[in-house]
């Protein structure tokens, strides 16, 4: 593999994306086992880091965090914001190249 930014930022993604399912599913045992939880402030983190993907199938994969509104709407939202920010950057370096 190359390295460009490009595939920098694809690896960053993919491994973002990673330690939220990682990290959603760690809390959802931590839930299980009455023991102490990631703080949700964290789980946000990770979704604001380019981790939506992730932090989204994690809720739907361990049902975890699905009826709290701020988690129910706030992931989604972060997912979309991150998706058209992406569009738009890629539109931006397309069009002024």
């Amino acid at each position: 593999m190359e390295f460009t930014w490009q595939n920098v930022l694809i690896v960053y993604l993919l491994m973002i994306n990673l330690i939220a399912l990682v990290v959603y599913g760690w809390d959802k045992i931590c839930a299980m086992q009455d023991w102490w939880r990631v703080q949700e402030f964290s789980l946000f983190i990770v979704a604001l880091l380019g981790g939506g993907i992730g932090a989204l199938l994690a809720m739907k994969l361990f049902r975890h965090k699905t009826l709290h509104a701020k988690f129910k709407i706030g992931i989604p939202l972060i997912l979309l914001l991150q998706i058209v920010g992406a569009v738009y950057v890629y539109y931006q370096l397309n069009f002024n190249s």
